[in-house]
């Protein structure tokens, strides 16, 4: 994402729960996530972004069954 001139990586997180820490911090437009993911899971993740900010969310998964996607 970097190589492209118009996105600015602010931040990047290890598990669910720095993500939201870091949304917190640095305001991003845009909060890239895996759904699953250590201590705190995407979902998790993404309900708690979505609650307290204007960051969108853009999910991904590896998974192929339809209630994860």
């Amino acid at each position: 994402l970097e190589a492209q001139p118009d996105i600015e990586v602010v931040a990047e997180a290890g598990d669910g729960a720095e993500a939201v820490a870091a949304v917190e911090r640095y305001a991003p437009d845009v909060l890239l996530l895996d759904i699953r993911m250590p201590v705190m899971d995407g979902l998790d993740a993404a309900r708690r972004v979505c609650a307290r900010s204007a960051c969108k969310v853009v999910m991904l998964t590896t998974f192929d069954l339809d209630e994860y996607v």
